[in-house]
């Protein structure tokens, strides 16, 4: 944030007309409509890449011929908002090389194995929110619970017939829940220390509405297990089909206890993350070779053709034969490289968010909010409002954390209410709805992750849209509202 005053301070302009500042975001509204009316799916490739920079221009323009503002200013902004987001790119690539070297070596295909002959199809969803739920609080994080567990349960969701947007959403909603309780969670931390609140005082405060969010949604997941998993499904030609191509093995699950004994070390998730993707490396050398043989592709095999077929796995894509279209397309990876897509995304989506900041537009935007409070609900429905808007401008999480809590800190402590009120509904907003926004970090991972266009698992993330409106309704009825002293407002 000092960055941010800093070029406040660089220029001292009127703030921008809210209506004029609502252009930027208009315009790139109706771009990524476009792009993906046209591309579907494919408008991750670069048409939503395009409508970022295209929205970025008008900003620009908008700002400098109306407003005056220097190009030195956005050129800064730029560049903090892209180094504040280039650990995240670097965990990005981490997280392709951990989902193809965790699928080759066989982590992935034992856990389909053994879980499509445990888990019922009846309660698959319900379970598969659980399941992510557990994995994300011990991890702290929902991009490693789905880009691993997450894998796993849409490979047993399809072989038990169950529909892939559901799976995703069921694995979504329980990831994010996790990751919003867990106090080894960045997110969570952000949000407590932006409020100026203490840590498990924030997690605790927040389970008045993050539990009755899960639960309405478990309720939702448990009745659709019985419209989605009421068919006589055979599993045969998965369990045939991943035996006869992998070792199948519970000694692979050796990679993920490792990991999870690094997370449990608080070892920095960077390094827990390489470290898990050259374990499991190691591990396909013991138990996969075969397969690392026919990745690499070598007529004269040596014993440089493993590493070859190891190092292939963690930079591109893989495929391997199953016999099986279905589990052809769900054993294939896309290594490191099937992430550029969405880090290119990345950066066009840190480039709108930096001139939104340094043109001011976005301080414009929220201001008109804040002046329309008047009571309880009014504030928070602001706050859960401002943090979803910040997640559509600025494209990123941990800037609408930032933001969110920094425009409404004052607010709430001149109004006399407890910190934690304010870092609850920061992340019941910010936090969770940035995985239903299609040009989001969160939501761009997401999608790229699974194998499935954001808007087609929007629908089905209820967790993720519930905790918004149950922040506001707990609002409204006044429940476990902590203020300082008398309420002025």
């Amino acid at each position: 944030m000092e960055n941010l005053n800093k070029n406040e301070n660089f220029h001292n302009e009127k703030m921008p007309n809210p209506w004029i500042s609502l252009i930027p975001i208009v315009v790139l509204i109706g771009m990524v409509s476009i792009s993906i009316m046209l591309y579907g799916s494919d408008a991750l490739s670069g048409g939503n890449q395009t409508s970022l920079l295209i929205a970025s221009g008008v900003c620009v323009c908008l700002s400098m011929f109306i407003y005056k503002t220097r190009w030195e200013v956005f050129e800064e902004q730029i560049k903090h908002t892209i180094g504040h987001a280039s650990v995240s790119i670097i965990i990005l690539l981490v997280i392709g090389m951990m989902s193809g070297s965790w699928m080759i070596c066989g982590v992935v295909p034992t856990m389909i194995y053994y879980g499509v002959q445990i888990m019922s199809p009846q309660f698959f969803l319900a379970s598969a929110c659980i399941i992510c739920a557990f994995v994300s609080l011990m991890t702290g994080s929902s991009w490693t619970t789905i880009a691993t567990i997450g894998i796993a349960l849409l490979g047993i969701g399809d072989a038990l017939g169950v529909p892939s947007p559901w799976t995703a959403g069921a694995i979504i909603s329980g990831a994010y829940f996790g990751d919003k309780i867990s106090p080894l969670s960045d997110t969570t931390t952000l949000a407590a220390s932006s409020a100026g609140t203490d840590l498990f005082k924030h997690i605790r405060y927040m389970l008045y509405t993050t539990v009755p969010s899960i639960a309405v949604t478990l309720i939702i997941f448990f009745i659709a297990g019985f419209w989605y998993g009421d068919g006589d499904v055979s599993v045969e030609e998965y369990t045939e089909g991943l035996s006869h191509s992998f070792h199948i093995s519970l000694w692979t699950l050796i990679v993920p206890v490792i990991t999870a004994i690094l997370i449990a070390k608080k070892v920095p998730a960077l390094i827990t993350l390489f470290v898990s993707s050259l374990t499991a490396g190691l591990t396909a050398l013991v138990l996969q070779p075969e397969i690392l043989l026919a990745i690499s592709g070598d007529e004269h095999i040596n014993n440089l053709s493993y590493v070859k077929g190891m190092m292939i796995t963690f930079f591109t894509s893989t495929n391997v034969e199953t016999g099986n279209a279905t589990l052809n397309n769900l054993v294939s990876t896309g290594g490191m490289a099937g992430m550029l897509d969405t880090i290119w995304l990345i950066l066009c989506a840190m480039c709108f968010g930096g001139c939104m900041v340094a043109s001011r537009m976005l301080y414009s935007i929220t201001s008109v909010v804040i002046r329309h409070i008047h009571n309880t609900l009014g504030l928070v429905a602001s706050t859960v409002g401002s943090g979803i808007l910040l997640n559509l401008v600025t494209s990123d999480q941990y800037i609408s954390i930032i933001i969110s809590a920094s425009m409404y800190k004052d607010v709430y402590k001149d109004n006399n209410y407890a910190p934690e009120l304010l870092s609850r509904s920061t992340e019941d907003s910010a936090t969770v709805t940035s995985v239903l926004i299609p040009w989001n970090t969160c939501g761009m991972t997401q999608a790229t992750v699974l194998g499935i266009p954001t808007l087609t698992y929007l629908p089905y993330c209820f967790f993720n849209y519930i905790s918004p409106i149950m922040s506001c309704i707990v609002a409204m009825i006044g429940w476990k509202i902590r203020r300082t002293s008398k309420i002025t407002i």
